[in-house]
């Protein structure tokens, strides 16, 4: 591959002051530096491709480091209730109106995400069965909640499903009842059998799916997704969805990089997995085996984040632990033991303390220096638990995204005590903690500008309400950090991207207006211009 000299831009290098150009070569940085070096560097060569930048801001790819990438490309061919939820008669228009456009067959099931009743202008509650009956009550339908805890099916799917009022409830779910019959509503673990009745894509559908969900992370600047997607299809085998990415690797189809945060619900699937050679660390630059991946609990919005305490506008729940501390334990150890990363969805404080004791039983019985074993959202937090993260040096993985939604009901949900010091990422850092940053998607959008904005602003995107904990802000540096050189020691990959400089994979983006200029109640308003993976422009 001839070199390509990248100059008159503003580069940030991964430090500062900023950089005005740089050099690629086979797929890697190989110079970052003036303009006046890189022209003199091109004159070298007669091959050399000469790129002016006009002026316009570079800096590495981003770095998503938790989100449900297959997921997300399943989403994109769903109906997209997200824009829909200002009201639930918008909401069950737009399953009619997707129904219309693209009317199932078979045993095919009408399936959309996105909606949050905390958005519902007409109604103040969750839909259920009955609601999605006016829709239809011939195909079965079902709806997943934006923060894909939760999930409400018709009157038909729960036919299929054999549902009723006698059914047994799942250890780490629910099944919602109301009036002593089920409403259609399913929470945590109790959603497995509603996905497992959903007809499994193949091989050549995944693959579809993933270029999806590509295709539109390189438009956000996106590079590197941490992606959790063996619990999309829990009846796909983990060997089609490896097969399907290391296929479109082969083609050149897969342009971003994926580390799989691979998710396991029992040991005996877990030491399949790892016998079979899937270890951290096992792959290639563009498909490598991550952490065992456990979610430990729910979710804030639908109240299933498992707390310390009741919920304070619901005093009769403290939420769901999904697992046990036993089974956590011999899982999270098993990992430690065969020398696994291991990454725990954590949202409520209560699921934060089983996380925090599984990681320090298997330290103490494995002991490992660098294990970067790690908790996902880390939103709910006590002063002592922060003080354990800092000294079992965890890494977290943030979601400053979640910031526009979670500000409007944070403290109405767990009271001020709790609110007061929780999402406290910035306190992590300054502790030494090394906090990446990410979206969850398909929860959120993987608007990696938007996500800078609600970090260095602690405020909502929609209404501009706060700022939250003002003092836990990021500045522009450490959001851009947070996706980029964070991310990458998130995956132990710290010295492969994430800067531009000489020997790091050329993974970038170029972003229209510089975000050290902008005002930062507009951050999100930069649009990105082109995006690079080992040099290659995707975008």
């Amino acid at each position: 591959m001839k070199k390509s000299v990248y100059y008159n831009g503003k580069v940030y290098t991964g430090a500062l002051p900023l950089e005005e150009a740089f050099a690629v070569e086979d797929g890697r940085f190989v110079f970052a530096g003036s303009s006046e070096e890189a022209l003199k560097l091109a004159e070298q060569s007669d091959e050399t491709e000469l790129v002016d930048l006009n002026g316009r801001f570079v800096c590495s790819g981003f770095n998503d480091s938790h989100m449900h990438l297959l997921s997300f490309g399943n989403m994109l061919r769903t109906a997209q209730l997200a824009a829909r939820t200002e009201s639930l008669a918008d909401m069950l228009d737009c399953l009619r109106e997707f129904e219309n456009a693209h009317p199932h067959t078979g045993d095919g099931w009408l399936v959309g995400r996105g909606w949050n009743q905390d958005y519902f202008s007409d109604v103040q509650r969750m839909p259920n069965r009955y609601d999605l009956d006016q829709v239809s009550t011939q195909v079965p339908i079902c709806a997943v909640r934006a923060c894909g805890h939760c999930l409400v099916v018709n009157s038909k799917a729960l036919e299929i499903l054999g549902v009723t009022a006698d059914s047994t409830q799942p250890d780490g779910g629910r099944i919602g009842m109301e009036d002593g019959v089920p409403d259609g509503r399913f929470y945590d673990n109790a959603m497995d059998p509603v996905y497992d009745a959903i007809p499994v894509p193949g091989k050549e559908e995944v693959k579809d799916m993933i270029r999806a969900a590509c295709k539109a992370l390189n438009s956000y600047g996106v590079t590197s997704s941490q992606t959790d997607d063996y619990c999309v299809f829990r009846k796909l085998p983990w060997q089609v969805v490896n097969e399907a990415y290391r296929e479109l690797e082969e083609t050149g189809e897969l342009t971003v990089r994926v580390y799989e945060q691979s998710n396991f619900t029992d040991l005996p699937s877990l030491k399949e997995f790892v016998e079979a050679g899937n270890v951290t660390g096992a792959g290639t630059d563009y498909f490598r085996i991550g952490p065992l991946k456990m979610l430990g609990d729910g979710a804030l919005g639908a109240r299933t984040a498992f707390l310390s305490r009741p919920y304070a506008d619901a005093p009769d729940t403290c939420g769901i632990p999904v697992f046990s501390q036993e089974t956590m334990d011999e899982m999270v150890g098993y990992a430690n033991a065969h020398g696994m990363q291991a990454a725990v969805h954590a949202i409520g404080d209560a699921c934060l303390d089983r996380v925090l004791h599984a990681y320090e039983k298997a330290l103490e019985e494995h002991p490992r220096e660098d294990h970067r074993h790690g908790i996902v959202h880390c939103q709910i937090t006590r002063p002592d638990q922060l003080k354990k993260i800092s000294e079992m040096k965890l890494h977290v993985y943030a979601q400053s995204i979640f910031l526009d939604y979670d500000i409007h009901m944070v403290e109405k949900r767990v009271g001020k005590e709790l609110a007061d010091t929780s999402y406290t990422w910035k306190t992590l850092m300054k502790d030494g903690v090394s906090v990446s940053n990410g979206s969850d998607c398909p929860v959120e959008l993987p608007d990696v500008m938007a996500g800078i904005q609600c970090a260095v602003t602690r405020k909502t995107l929609r209404d501009n309400i706060g700022p939250y904990l003002p003092e836990e802000s990021f500045t522009v540096q450490e959001a851009l950090d947070s996706f980029t050189i964070r991310g990458a020691e998130g995956s132990f990959e710290e010295n492969q991207k994430g800067r531009i400089q000489p020997g790091m994979l050329a993974d970038f983006v170029i972003l229209e207006q510089n975000p050290f200029d902008v005002e930062k109640e507009k951050l999100r308003e930069i649009r990105v211009v082109a995006t690079y993976v080992g040099g290659r422009k995707v975008k």
